[in-house]
């Protein structure tokens, strides 16, 4: 089993939909064995009423997120950091140039793109909850207890 990091960073646009999910969902997966937080690239995020609904069902409470950004990082020093955009992939890169951390780059759907009902919408919100949290889950796999 590969060792989980000290930290973890995910990052988006905003810090308003996808990283925060994924935040969420690694915090709830992997408690606080990891320090987890997010950021988006450029400021003027609003966390989306979108993703605090869907992540509400799921039973993880993002209503109380404040969208940063990585220069409102008190510490950029992270362990991994995950990126969910083209542009967040290339300032994490940059950012990281001349740090000893590992980037991810994670496409994921923005579903704020998504037309339609009420109802579509919130299904294309799900189904890039559902996406993260098998991603983080294969990412960052819990010890079972068994002998190495």
């Amino acid at each position: 089993m590969a060792k989980l990091p000290g930290s973890v960073l995910f990052a988006c646009n905003y810090n308003a939909v996808r990283s925060p999910m994924a935040e969420g969902l690694a915090k709830r997966l992997i408690g606080h064995a990891v320090y987890v937080d997010s950021v988006g690239v450029r400021a003027g995020g609003e966390l989306d009423g979108f993703a605090a609904a869907v992540m509400a069902e799921a039973g993880i409470d993002i209503s109380g997120h404040e969208a940063k950004t990585f220069d409102d990082l008190d510490d950029s020093s992270f362990d991994l950091v995950i990126t969910l955009t083209p542009e967040a992939q290339h300032k994490a890169v940059e950012m990281t140039r001349t740090m000893a951390v590992e980037v991810e780059y994670w496409p994921t759907f923005d579903p704020t793109v998504t037309l339609g009902s009420r109802e579509v919408v919130l299904a294309a919100y799900r189904d890039v909850r559902e996406a993260l949290a098998q991603r983080i889950a294969r990412r960052f796999p819990l010890d079972d207890g068994a002998p190495d």
